[in-house]
């Protein structure tokens, strides 16, 4: 009998050995668990957060394009208006000297406008080195015959009152069909601004949310691992309290009324154990060192 009793407490050590084990174990997981879940919900909250951010950003462009289209309208309305204003001028200057060294175009009437966007045009690439040798030349003639023309167009018009009018409306349309401009650049470019933001922090969400993602798979990994081992203990746990019983059995206590009771009170903790509840920690120990 003595065998008997001497082998049950050598289980009974060790599986008190492994139930230990099996509950510290779960306990860790359980930490881990905790960790991975609040990460998880700090990332979620930042992916919130920058969801909101994306979300004003996208309507700020919006409301930029908007914008932008509003203006191209007053642009397109100032546009309208100096053409108008361009046209009255060349129509009070009346007939004016045809230039035909501009080939097929030279059939029609020139204007001071295209004398002038051909002056820049020309003054531009000969700065830019793309006239040399004879063509130099025929380059620089024409240029002065440009600015020849455009003198005697001047002069015309400083003799003209109805021309000095015009003149003083073309400028202030100019004017305005430079704040439109202006205007339509200033929106486009917010425009541009608020979606290159809205990009950013839509990368901003991809990236958060694949790192709550992953918390997510640690945490279901965690609480796996924290069941396995919970169930483990249960299980030791029972083996030991069936060894305890044997033990009990075969010396016969005499303190038969106190193991009842201790005996009873274990079985309360192991039933609510089973049903899901949760034991405090000397609860815990209480079932594993019943003896």
């Amino acid at each position: 009998m003595s065998e008997i009793n001497q082998v049950l407490e050598q289980k009974k050590n060790m599986v008190n050995e492994k139930a230990t084990k099996f509950r510290e174990t779960r306990d860790e997981w359980n930490k881990k668990s905790k960790t991975h879940s609040t990460a998880r919900n700090e990332l979620n909250a930042e992916v919130k957060e920058l969801i909101v951010q994306v979300r004003e950003q996208r309507e700020i462009r919006e409301q930029m394009n908007e914008i932008v289209r509003e203006k191209k309208v007053i642009r397109q309305e100032a546009n309208s208006v100096v053409k108008e204003i361009k046209s009255r001028m060349e129509s009070s200057r009346g007939p004016v000297e045809q230039d035909n060294s501009r080939g097929k175009r030279g059939q029609r009437p020139v204007t001071s406008h295209q004398l002038r966007r051909e002056l820049q045009r020309l003054e531009r690439e000969f700065e830019q080195g793309r006239h040399t040798g004879k063509n130099e030349k025929k380059v620089m003639k024409r240029m002065k015959e440009i600015s020849s023309k455009l003198k005697q167009m001047t002069s015309v018009d400083d003799g003209n009152e109805d021309m000095k009018g015009l003149r003083d409306e073309l400028k202030a349309a100019l004017n305005k069909q430079e704040e439109a401009h202006e205007e339509v650049q200033k929106a486009a470019n917010a425009a541009q601004e608020a979606h290159e933001l809205m990009l950013q922090w839509n990368k901003e969400v991809d990236k958060q949310r694949e790192k709550a993602e992953s918390c997510h798979r640690e945490l279901r990994k965690s609480k796996k691992e924290a069941d396995k081992a919970h169930h483990l203990y249960i299980v030791s746990l029972r083996c030991l309290h069936s060894i305890q019983d044997m033990v009990s059995a075969m010396s016969g206590s005499d303190n038969t009324t106190g193991k009842s009771e201790a005996r009873v009170e274990v079985q309360d903790l192991m039933t609510k154990l089973m049903s899901g509840d949760t034991l405090s920690t000397e609860e815990l120990m209480q079932l594993q060192k019943f003896d």
